[in-house]
Formats: structure tokens, C-alpha cells, sequence
């Protein structure tokens, strides 16, 4: 069980980005942090430099400790516009990693897209198998359905199900499930003794919409882990964009120079708050939203750099008035829009 690696970070891992998974007390575990459009340009900008940027990366998250990640088949594939597939890329770094270091033992879970021609639950084990013999493994530690399907979504959690009875995986988990959808794939698994360990969906100080639509209370009371993507909600709250310098792209519809005007407060405190720590913004965020209860956050590194920020947010922890405080502020600002197949 998944549950039993307590203490353990995790990355996400895809093309030249690296998600950071944080174990905190216990855990079970998955990702994804963009819309598809995002994810999917950013797997298109495949160069040399990126690739030893993630090289980099993944490196220096294993020499921090971190040995455990997440990826999944439609990162870096043909639906990214002909990019190196991220399983592949993953598989080779685990086995050069293990040429310099031997002992080395690295964790992976990754995803099964439930694309619309995709049908029963001999589908999962065909894309399971694919995805082994593209990572270089027998098995992996955590098996997802990426999103849920436009039909046959039976099948699927079937097909799970069976992927942990034929030893090749060791849990299984869901992504951007709503509440209802969770309850079903929860019960549907029960029946056979199979834990559903996880469910990832959008979560941030500034996106509480897991609060308000049962998300977090269903898995809460089911012991399903819930995995938080985009917790830093795609750098806005870094405190790196300002609303004189507001990020460009689909970014830049979701965070407008009227919607940082209204962040600066949050993000002024954010910053008093890690100099009294020697903390980034970066962490003091990730902190708080690994002090939610039952929550792991999953932050993206490209690089080196970025990937032992994320551990920094480790080890450490915000008192409960500051967790308080800085909900009180995130609740004076207008949430922003999320993933939409959280809504289905």
C-alpha cells in the first residue's frame, strides 16, 4: 500500500518538467498540473537544453532524497505534437541513474487517458503493459486513470482492479474525479478488497473548490489521499508576476492585472512570512497546503534549481495562526476558474 511510504516526497514527472510530490504524514499518490492545452505545447518544446534541464532535475530531486514518480503515457506523445514520450525518457534516466548508483531504487507510477475509443477493461491492461515496456519495468507502484472517460468508466476502474491482481501494480488511484465519481470508483474496488489510494485534482490557497464541492470531505472520509495540482497555481503565486508584468498565454485570461491587483495583499504576507523562515514564497505555499489535512501538494520543476526549492519546503512547518491567517486572506479574492472535467 501506498500509504505505507510515509515521509517520502514524489515528483510528477513529464519533457523538461518535473512535480514535485510531497509525503507529509501519510499518502497515497498521483498528478497533473495545467489545462491539457498547457501541458501539451510545453511537451512540443522538446530541445537538448530542456532535456538536460530535466535530466537535471531528476537528478538532483534523487540526490535530495526523492525517489518516487509520476508520469503518464500521453505526456511527450503524439497527442503533444510528436514529442519524446515522457515514459520513455523517464525509463532511461532511472537506468543511467542506476549505471552511477546501483543501490538506487526508484518508485514510478503513471496513467492510463481514457480516450473516447478507448472501451472495456482489457484497455487499461494493453496501455499498462505499453507503458511498462516504455519505462523498462515489470510493475509500477501507483497505476490512474488520467481523467474520467465520456463513457465506459466501469470498465476502466475495472480494468485497475485487475491491474493490481496481476501484480502489475501496487495501487491505484484516479484524477480530476468529482465527488460522486469518486464514491462509485471507491465502492466499485471495495468489492474486490482493492483500496482506491488517490484522487488528483486542482487545489491551491487560491483554488478551494475541493472544499466547497465535497471533493476534499469524500476523500476525507474514505482515506483516498487527495494529490493537489497546480498548488502554486502555475507560478502565480510565486509572486513572480505582478500586475504590471502579468503572465502571457491562457495564463493571462485566468490571471489579469485586476485579479493581482486584488493578490498583492496575500502575496505581501506570503513573503513576511518565509524571510522569518528563510523561506521562498514557493515554500511557505507548498507548506501551507501540506498542512491541510489528508492533502499532498504536487509543485513543477524544470531544472535543477527548481526541483531543490521544492524540497525545501520539507522539514518544516507554519504555525496554525499562520495557516489561518493566510486562508483569510485567499478568501477575500475571487477564485479562479479550474479544470473543467472536475464539473462532469
Amino acid at each position: 500500500m501506498l500509504v505505507k511510504f510515509y515521509g517520502l516526497p514524489f515528483y510528477v514527472f513529464a519533457p523538461q518538467v518535473l512535480y514535485m510530490f510531497v509525503f507529509v504524514t501519510k499518502c497515497c499518490l498521483n498528478f497533473f498540473s495545467m489545462k491539457y492545452v498547457k501541458r501539451f505545447l510545453c511537451f512540443a518544446m522538446t530541445t537538448d537544453r530542456k532535456m538536460k534541464a530535466a535530466k537535471a532535475a531528476f537528478d538532483t530531486s534523487v540526490d535530495c532524497g526523492i525517489t518516487f514518480f509520476d508520469t503518464a503515457e500521453v505526456y511527450g506523445s503524439r497527442f503533444s505534437f510528436g514529442a519524446i514520450n515522457s515514459e520513455t525518457l523517464l525509463g532511461r534516466f532511472i537506468k543511467e541513474r542506476k549505471v552511477k548508483d546501483p543501490e538506487v531504487e526508484v518508485a514510478v507510477a503513471t496513467k492510463y487517458a481514457a480516450l473516447p475509443w478507448r472501451l472495456g477493461r482489457q484497455s487499461v491492461l494493453t496501455a499498462l503493459k505499453d507503458s511498462l515496456n516504455r519505462l523498462g519495468l515489470s510493475s509500477v507502484e501507483l497505476y490512474q486513470l488520467h481523467w474520467p472517460g465520456i463513457w465506459g468508466n466501469e470498465g476502466y476502474i475495472d480494468g485497475l482492479g485487475d491491474a493490481v491482481e496481476q501484480g502489475l501494480v501496487k495501487a491505484v488511484g484516479v484524477s480530476n474525479y468529482s465527488a460522486s465519481r469518486l464514491r462509485d470508483a471507491y465502492e466499485k474496488l471495495k468489492k474486490r478488497g482493492i483500496p482506491l489510494a488517490s484522487n488528483q485534482v486542482n487545489y491551491s490557497l487560491i483554488y478551494r473548490a475541493p472544499e466547497e464541492n465535497g471533493v476534499k470531505a469524500a476523500c476525507d472520509e474514505l482515506g483516498v489521499t487527495l494529490i493537489a495540482y497546480s498548488p502554486i497555481a502555475q507560478g502565480v503565486l510565486t509572486g513572480k508576476y505582478t500586475p504590471e508584468n502579468p503572465p502571457t498565454g491562457p495564463r493571462g485570461q485566468i490571471y489579469t492585472p485586476e485579479f493581482l491587483t486584488k493578490l498583492q495583499p496575500l502575496l505581501n504576507r506570503i513573503k513576511e512570512m518565509g524571510e522569518n523562515y528563510s523561506k521562498t514564497n514557493t515554500q511557505v505555499v507548498l507548506n501551507w497546503l501540506a498542512a491541510q489535512e489528508n492533502v499532498i501538494p504536487i509543485p513543477g520543476a524544470k531544472n535543477a534549481q527548481q526541483a531543490e526549492e521544492f524540497a525545501g519546503a520539507l522539514g518544516w512547518r507554519l504555525t496554525s495562526e499562520e495557516i489561518d491567517e493566510l486562508r483569510s486572506l485567499a478568501m477575500e479574492i475571487k477564485p479562479v476558474t479550474g479544470f473543467p472535467v472536475e464539473k462532469l
